[in-house]
């Protein structure tokens, strides 16, 4: 065992340094006539194929007296189609040797299956039986209906801080589809009716809506063959697909609230309108988080966690999103500390990079931080497949895999103080204090 983990070790030590290098991703992209988007990434390292496909569809295509409906089809499309029975889309996945798994944000819904090589057309047959024949009956609407309304309760309603995210997006967000979050409301997804789902699916879940892209032991002009042989003869979808407007009003002034939960901990929280993801901005605005909270000695750790122990945890990270959104700043209060101390440091750590350029050291550590992220996102074929797939759907660009790195590293000192000064002001925040209910 011992052996083997020093392998494992060197081998990523190997694959991280040749893309620290410069190592640029091939690719090769095509549009079918029916508006699906096709990207294939070759990879003989290993035996495998990842069959990766996104729809541009998230919670913020939703209408706001109809939510969840985008992740309630994330697995819903798990259920079956006319030609794989219920429940038998993961066993047939399984017994092939492969894995499978799905995720809903606010902006795409992603699946992806990865299998031997050998197994690739079998890949592409269930993702296009998913996207052309899915079982969308009574049965399988109330199954998931369940576990849905279920998935609500355990991962956010009934679970401790829960339902930050929740409370703060929606005292951000006053017009825009982003102040409903992913999972949406329990009594939506009880009371959607069968032809509310369908309608849904019609709109969003068609080729000309989605980015088909398969990575890893492939021969390219063989893939291109199988992949007209299972997706060319899908329509198109039939109407416009809805697109939410970006209409979220300049911020003005600060919002503030309490919010009372079963905790045992305060926390303060404080949220931030900020550009959207790909914007020159926004890099600078993921650089300043970096700053303030990667690492134990990030400006907000080192003060608040090491130095004066007025918090047990602290982290300040953008929501990535396709329109302008928020950068969150998040605190749990030490023992005896009151939510005012924790926030009075906060702001304070905040008003030093509004009013002076960090260092040249910081600024490389962050460089830095953001290569090493940017490497680690794409270590595998399945990381490959969906930053291909973010970066076509959400931007138009798939060789953003190549050269988003460049936009980070163009990030000046004076670009960190500008973004500063621009979105980490007190007049464009909501700030929340999570404390525990009182006692009756």
């Amino acid at each position: 065992m011992k052996f083997k983990f020093v392998l494992t070790a060197l081998l990523l030590a190997v694959v991280t340094n040749a893309f620290s290098a410069g190592q640029k991703f091939e690719f090769t992209e095509y549009t079918l006539d029916n508006g699906l988007h096709v990207i294939l990434h070759q990879d003989h390292t290993t035996p495998n194929v990842v069959v990766n496909i996104m729809y541009h569809v998230g919670s913020k295509n939703e209408h706001h007296d109809r939510t969840g409906f985008a992740h309630f089809f994330e697995h819903l499309m798990f259920q079956g189609t006319e030609h794989i029975g219920r429940g038998e889309f993961a066993e047939i996945v399984e017994a092939s040797g492969g894995s499978l798994n799905a995720f809903t944000s606010f902006d795409v819904t992603n699946y992806f299956i990865m299998l031997p090589s050998n197994q690739l057309e079998l890949g592409l047959w269930m993702e296009s039986e998913r996207m052309l024949n899915l079982l969308i009956d009574s049965t399988g609407i109330a199954i998931e209906k369940d576990i849905v309304t279920e998935e609500m309760k355990q991962t956010r309603d009934n679970r401790p801080y829960g339902r930050i995210l929740t409370e703060t997006i929606k005292r951000a967000f006053t017009k825009h589809a982003y102040q409903t979050d992913v999972l949406g409301k329990d009594e939506h997804i009880r009371h959607a009716t069968k032809e509310d789902i369908l309608a849904f699916h019609e709109m969003y879940y068609v080729p000309d809506n989605a980015v088909l892209v398969i990575t890893g032991d492939i021969d390219i002009d063989s893939t291109k063959t199988l992949v007209e042989k299972y997706f060319a003869d899908i329509p198109k979808g039939r109407q416009e697909i809805y697109r939410p407007p970006i209409n979220e009003p300049r911020r003005t002034e600060e919002v503030r609230d309490t919010v009372y939960d079963n905790v045992q901990i305060p926390a303060v929280i404080q949220a931030y309108m900020t550009p959207a993801q790909g914007t020159p901005d926004f890099y600078a605005v993921e650089m300043l988080g970096n700053l303030m909270s990667q690492g134990q000695s990030s400006r907000l750790y080192k003060r608040l966690v090491d130095e004066e122990e007025l918090a047990l945890q602290v982290m300040s990270m953008p929501l990535n999103l396709e329109h302008p959104g928020i950068n969150l700043v998040f605190a749990l209060t030490n023992m005896g500390v009151s939510p005012e101390e924790v926030e009075k440091a906060i702001n304070e750590e905040l008003e030093k990079v509004r009013n002076e350029l960090i260092s040249e050291e910081e600024l490389q550590k962050l460089k830095n931080q953001i290569e090493s992220q940017m490497v680690n996102r794409n270590t595998t074929i399945a990381r490959r497949a969906m930053s291909l797939a973010s970066y076509q759907l959400l931007y138009g660009d798939a060789n953003l895999i190549n050269t988003e790195i460049e936009k980070y590293m163009e990030v000046t000192k004076e670009d960190i103080l500008r973004v500063a000064r621009e979105y980490f002001r007190k007049n464009n925040r909501v700030v929340i204090y999570w404390l525990p209910k009182m006692e009756s």
